[in-house]
């Protein structure tokens, strides 16, 4: 018998965290300082939600509201500030390795709008230089928001761009033009060290061929990243596909988009992620901060500030309330405006097991993978006595080991959205299913 993961679709769902909010539940609430006190606290990540866009694009399930009223902005950016505030008086002594600022989309903001964001960040960067992220789109970028990120030393631009093609966009629910990206590519182009592209495959109409143009054309522009994003609404009846000739579809694009951007010089980081190689100039490793610090993702804790955002230490997540849909996003962000910000009190508490569930999902799935020895340092065991699976897939090819790394192989990448959610605890699972979506 086919295992599970061979056997049912490739394209389950992006596990880019563990848990996923929809396992998030109310905490009695505890005080931030509380929470941080037995934390490292030396090269943590900050990340800062802007939940605004010009529009929702239909494949979209981001936490994002369109178009919000005039007065909505100006007291989002005072709730940022405040919760920087709180944020600062509990952790005096944070060290940030890292800054992402992410939505939404943070170029909805205009100039000023930007400026008084970055004052935000100031208060618990104190203004130092940190390697920052910013993600964009292709209709909220002019010349002075170009400006201005680079001032103020954004290393790396993420704009999500989908497909080449009008029409493919168009058939996905983006008014977006061709023209619109080139002209936003071309004020970004050699404007910051990073330059990542965001494409999606299985759009409506879209074919292998059409989908290897738009990765060409990333290429030619220059990426140095490119994100490759599987759409996981069903196909529309009206283009005549079965779920399964529909999954046919996307992994012939990833096979073959995967093809093309190693025969380019790219190498696949994860599933979704491939940076492009330069032997003379490398890239530096997206976790390499300034002076040395490294952020790693499975042992550094995350503050996240905004309606959106996630924060975490290394036994408690926590966030505020999860939602989809348009009215659900606008009362949590109504909520968040006047809410008490010097507590957690909506999260997931990670006990031992979780905490090792975690740690391996955070590895497993990028093509660096798990290696043993961390591991062991973190916990004391051997992650394949905690994990039996893992000689499973091994005999299956899913991964492979090789003292002392356990690392996905090509086809445990392409199988990473069935592989990632195997690992998840039963806990994890009732609580997902459990949650009634809003």
């Amino acid at each position: 018998m086919t295992h599970p993961v061979l056997a049912g679709s490739p394209f389950a769902g992006y596990v880019y965290a563990y848990p996923h909010k929809t396992a998030y539940r109310p905490l009695p609430p505890r005080p931030l300082a509380g929470v941080w006190a037995a934390e490292p606290r030396d090269r943590l990540f900050l990340y800062v939600h802007v939940p605004f866009c010009a529009m929702r694009c239909g494949f979209c399930n981001l936490f994002t509201t369109a178009n919000p009223a005039g007065s909505l902005v100006p007291l989002y950016l005072d709730a940022l500030r405040r919760q920087a505030e709180v944020t600062r008086a509990a952790l005096p002594d944070a060290r940030f390795a890292r800054l992402a600022i992410g939505g939404g989309t943070p170029t909805y903001l205009d100039e000023r709008g930007l400026e008084e964001l970055f004052g935000v960040t100031d208060r618990l960067t104190d203004g130092g230089a940190i390697p920052t992220a910013v993600e964009t789109s292709p209709d909220t970028l002019t010349a002075g928001k170009v400006d201005l990120l680079a001032a103020r030393g954004v290393r790396r631009v993420s704009i999500g761009v989908q497909s080449f093609l009008d029409a493919e966009v168009r058939a996905s629910g983006r008014p977006q033009s061709r023209a619109e990206v080139d002209a936003a590519l071309g004020l970004l182009r050699g404007r910051f060290p990073v330059l990542n592209l965001d494409l999606m495959y299985g759009l409506p109409g879209q074919t292998v061929d059409s989908w290897l143009h738009s990765i060409r054309t990333a290429a030619e522009w220059g990426a140095d990243e490119l994100y490759l994003y599987p759409l996981y609404v069903r196909p529309l009846t009206g283009l005549g596909n079965s779920a399964k000739r529909w999954d046919d579809l996307r992994v012939n694009c990833y096979r073959e988009g995967r093809a093309v951007l190693l025969a380019e010089g790219y190498e696949q980081v994860s599933m979704r992620m491939f940076r492009r190689r330069n032997p003379l100039t490398p890239n530096p490793s997206p976790s390499r901060g300034e002076g040395g610090t490294i952020h790693c993702c499975q042992e550094d804790g995350m503050v996240g500030l905004g309606s959106g955002a996630r924060s975490y230490t290394r036994g408690l997540h926590y966030s505020f309330e999860y939602a989809v849909a348009a009215g659900g996003v606008k009362a949590i962000i109504a909520d968040y405006l006047t809410r008490d910000l010097t507590v957690a009190d909506y999260g997931f508490e990670l006990d031992a097991d979780e905490q090792r569930r975690r740690y391996l999902l955070q590895s497993l799935l990028n093509a660096d993978g798990l290696h043993e020895s961390r591991y062991t340092a973190r916990f004391g065991t051997d992650p394949a006595a905690d994990f039996p699976d893992l000689r499973t897939f091994r005999d299956l090819g899913l991964v492979e080991y090789n003292h002392p790394r356990w690392a996905p192989t090509p086809l445990g990448l392409e199988r990473s959205d069935a592989l990632g959610p195997w690992f998840f605890s039963d806990r994890v699972r009732a609580l997902t299913a459990e949650y009634e979506p809003r």
